[in-house]
């Protein structure tokens, strides 16, 4: 299968193209025109097409979807304000969508994410599947979910008003190799000093290689077409146990300052309600200092992978154990083998 993979020099997409190469698809990297190719693993693949576009822009999408059978978009603004990533996920994802009709290129597997769900309104032990509450008041999240939950929208319309063949894929926490800590963990203060939330909350983790190859497993099966589909790992830590492990293998975490987690959320409750009484809501407040967002990182859930199994015939390659030792170590993890397999037929 020839695959189009946007935001392919990214973190997750590096290993998605990476998986794909594995399977014996073709793969056209999207990539932005300032990236440096000769840092990518694959780059120099006899089944690696770099193509140097920016999504924000109409230019050249169409002609980069010719010949090709399915989309992975990956692509999204996960910095800068809120006008820096509508830019970069809702604007690159209306543009991909609409060169995606020209092109008559329907199939999709599009990569959200967890921050969609609404946890301030599901109550504390429920277990997030993919029919949990989507967020019903976005305005009180970060600009990262508003625009996830944005181009979802989009997406949607795409299924239903154009007949597209659509996946979502919610990826919960990507692990890896120097993204091992993350705002599940606290709130940065400095660049090298953190308040970190004491809690026993489960983290949703997914090892990079992990959801990699659930993303490539969405593209192969038929039974993928019109499902959401949540990814994340068996056996999930919490935060405590996470950091633990994190401290076994010598890694280098920031300093922290230790906050008990009901201390936090009430403090931030405060705030808060000051914020909306007296200030009109007109304080921009630090995600640590937002209930809203606070439950979302640290109000204690299960998570599901069930339906990625069912759907997918998909299970983590590695456990979190295998999965830090090699995020800690000195093993190169992207190499791709120049000569690919036979791939197999559609939905085996």
């Amino acid at each position: 299968m020839k695959l189009l993979v946007t935001g392919a020099s990214g973190f997750l997409g590096n290993y998605v193209v990476a998986e794909a190469l594995r399977r014996g698809h073709q793969v056209r990297a999207v990539v932005r025109p300032s990236t440096n190719e000769k840092r990518l693993a694959w780059y120099n693949h006899p089944d690696v097409e770099i193509i140097r576009i920016d999504l924000r822009r109409k230019d050249g999408i169409v002609d980069a979807l010719r010949g090709v059978e399915a989309v992975i978009h990956l692509a999204a603004a996960k910095e800068g304000d809120f006008y820096t990533r509508f830019a970069g996920t809702v604007i690159a994802t209306e543009n991909l969508l609409d060169a995606m009709i020209e092109a008559n290129v329907l199939r999709l597997i599009d990569i959200s994410t967890f921050s969609v769900y609404d946890y301030l309104r599901t109550p504390s032990g429920t277990t997030i599947t993919e029919d949990t509450l989507i967020e019903s008041d976005p305005l009180e999240r970060d600009e990262y979910a508003q625009t996830k939950l944005l181009q979802e929208e989009l997406v949607r319309e795409f299924e239903q008003n154009d007949g597209a063949q659509v996946t979502i894929v919610r990826p919960g926490l990507v692990y890896g190799r120097d993204n091992l800590w993350s705002t599940l963990l606290g709130g940065k203060l400095t660049d090298n000093l953190w308040l970190r939330i004491v809690a026993y909350a489960t983290l949703p983790l997914t090892y990079v290689e992990n959801c990699a190859d659930g993303i490539v497993s969405a593209t192969e099966r038929e039974e993928a077409i019109g499902q959401t589909i949540n990814i994340v790992d068996d056996n999930l830590p919490t935060q405590r146990t996470y950091v633990k492990k994190l401290a076994k293998l010598r890694y280098s975490m920031p300093r922290t300052i230790p906050v008990n987690w009901t201390v936090m959320r009430a403090i931030a409750w405060l705030i808060w309600i000051y914020n909306k009484k007296v200030l009109n809501g007109q304080a921009k407040l630090p995600g640590i200092f937002n209930p809203v967002i606070l439950d979302a990182r640290f109000k204690l859930f299960c998570f599901s992978n069930a339906r990625a199994k069912q759907i997918l015939n998909w299970k983590p390659r590695y456990s979190l154990d295998t999965g830090l030792e090699r995020s800690c170590s000195n093993i190169e993890l992207l190499q791709v083998p120049q000569s690919t397999p036979t791939l197999q037929p559609l939905g085996s």
